[in-house]
């Protein structure tokens, strides 16, 4: 039986890697919790490799009290500097206090509109935008969606939310659909 096709970005070697394309990339996401995991980690890799922060994703979940906002928006000055020793997240102090200033804007956020999660499907008026790139050249790092809700959630406080962080981010929780063409996710 013939292995799925899958995007080109997508090793075939790594079952994590592929178990996160599958299951997933694309894929919309309605619940907040899930959404602050992911502009948190979207935020943790940047300048890095997303398979960077996937490897580290159960630490970063023991770190940042499972990507529970309220209690992250807690959290004391010591307790984010002792996340600088832990090896199995990414040691960048502004990466880190990061986490704790974005969770206090997402409470905000959460409380103006009701959920995080209605706020931010605004921006795509509800609809997951479907591209099917037909090469890796066709994805875009940024579009005027991501730029909008990148300018408005940094007018909002939050940072590591810069536009190509949040197309990314945009990507990984199904708003847009850049699955390739030829993949057998494209155009679900």
């Amino acid at each position: 039986m013939p292995s799925k096709i899958r995007c080109a970005w997508c090793p075939n070697d790594k079952p994590d890697y592929i178990d996160y394309h599958d299951n997933e990339w694309g894929v919309p996401v309605h619940n907040d919790q899930k959404h602050f995991e992911m502009i948190t980690l979207e935020g943790a890799q940047a300048g890095l490799s997303w398979y960077t922060i996937l490897k580290r994703r159960e630490n970063y979940r023991k770190a940042f009290k499972n990507f529970d906002p309220q209690k992250v928006a807690s959290m004391t000055d010591s307790a984010l500097e002792s996340l600088l020793e832990d090896t199995g997240i990414i040691r960048n102090r502004l990466k880190i206090w990061s986490v704790r200033k974005n969770a206090i804007a997402f409470l905000a956020i959460q409380k103006e509109f009701g959920s995080f999660n209605s706020y931010v499907w605004r921006f795509v008026n509800g609809k997951t935008i479907v591209n099917s790139p037909k090469t890796l050249k066709d994805i875009p790092t940024r579009t005027v969606e991501s730029d909008r809700l990148s300018k408005d959630l940094k007018k909002r406080g939050m940072s590591f939310v810069g536009s190509t962080i949040i197309y990314a981010y945009m990507q990984a929780i199904g708003m847009i659909n850049d699955h390739m063409k030829g993949c057998f996710k494209a155009g679900k």
